[in-house]
């Protein structure tokens, strides 16, 4: 976003870059869809994650927000990424 990487803090989702099985590209791919579509569906603000500001790859952690939800949150309740809960967890 403005040429700054964002990484979304408050959800691990499955790998499409380096997945383990294709059980998890397949989800991976699935999720990146439906995050695309509930960015382009409206305007939606970024918001800090509380004690860090950017991952070790430099990335902005934020939440994205919009009308008081989390867009990760509904990813969440679609089954499409767990919550981050402070280390990934396996998919397959």
């Amino acid at each position: 976003m403005d040429g700054q990487k964002i990484r979304i803090a408050d959800i691990d989702t499955p790998e499409v870059s380096e997945p383990r099985c294709s059980t998890e590209l397949a989800l991976g791919n699935r999720a990146t869809g439906r995050m695309l579509e509930l960015i382009n569906e409206g305007p939606f603000e970024l918001r800090g994650w509380p004690g860090r500001d950017t991952d070790r790859y430099g990335r902005k952690l934020r939440v994205l927000v919009r009308d008081g939800r989390s867009l990760g949150d509904i990813l969440v309740s679609e089954g499409l990424a767990r919550t981050w809960s402070g280390r990934r967890e396996p998919w397959c």
